[in-house]
């Protein structure tokens, strides 16, 4: 029997002669086993054709796709496209560009633990890369977009301190590094900040050596601070009332020195003639 004139056939039970038989007139579980063989082959044709399709992918085509579904602002697909390259071509030189940019929509969505971490990961894995003084400064920016107001947790702000002194120790020309400047002193008045409600605090409850431990921190630690004339001069009433005269004029002295245009001067001088 040839290919050309091949058919389907049935055998006559009585006589064993051979018949058609057509697919109308075969039971219905040889159509069932048919139809599944057929959608069988199909899908492997698919899978195969589409499987194909892929592996002639070249990462120059993830990446096209990648950077125009990013500057698209399709975040979705483009964080799809930009894991292909850091799981498929890790070794191309878009695994850089990858991992930034995979930072940079974590960012836009809000998601600044997320994007803190894939920043950081450009430093380490990839000390030589372009993007290692954008994700670092950026890191910073991550962590400071989470900063508290200065009566909550302070935990971020001290990690967006640490990544900006990282940054302005190894970019200290950078214009950014004028940036993280600005950025720094306000977050160092919000740390001196949750020391003086603290020390009010304490000073509402009449724990002033208490108060006093939160007052030298802003006078030691933040002493660029806003809050740091409060802070002495509250000190300076402190050590008046334990009757500390001499730690009293010390800190007077200091007062004159440091405060370059104090508001509260006329307050000083009084507590100065008080003492004996």
């Amino acid at each position: 029997m040839t290919a050309r004139n091949w058919q389907v056939l049935g055998i006559e039970p009585n006589t064993g002669e051979h018949y058609p038989l057509s697919l109308r007139s075969m039971p219905s579980t040889h159509h069932i086993f048919l139809t599944l063989f057929a959608l069988f082959a199909f899908s492997l044709f698919s899978c195969s054709s589409a499987e194909e399709a892929r592996k002639q992918r070249t990462v120059d085509d993830v990446w096209v796709i990648a950077k125009k579904s990013y500057d698209d602002g399709d975040w979705l697909d483009a964080q799809a496209q930009l894991d292909v390259i850091k799981l498929q071509y890790p070794a191309s030189q878009y695994a850089d560009d990858a991992q930034f940019y995979l930072a940079e929509i974590n960012f836009e969505r809000g998601e600044f633990i997320l994007a803190a971490f894939n920043y950081g990961l450009i430093r380490r894995s990839y000390p030589s890369s372009e993007f290692v003084k954008r994700a670092m400064y950026k890191t910073g920016l991550c962590y400071d977009k989470m900063s508290l107001p200065a009566d909550r947790d302070q935990e971020n702000t001290r990690k967006a301190l640490q990544a900006y002194s990282d940054f302005q120790a190894m970019f200290m020309s950078d214009s950014l590094a004028h940036e993280a400047a600005i950025r720094t002193r306000v977050l160092r008045d919000r740390l001196a900040e949750r020391n003086w409600l603290i020390a009010e605090h304490y000073m509402k409850t009449l724990a002033r050596r208490a108060a006093a431990v939160h007052l030298d921190a802003i006078i030691d630690d933040y002493p660029d601070s806003k809050w740091l004339e409060s802070a002495m001069v509250l000190k300076l009433k402190i050590l008046t009332f334990q009757e500390k005269n001499d730690d009293a004029r010390s800190l007077i002295a200091y007062y004159r020195r440091a405060i370059k245009e104090p508001k509260m001067k006329a307050e000083v001088d009084e507590y100065e003639k008080e003492l004996p």
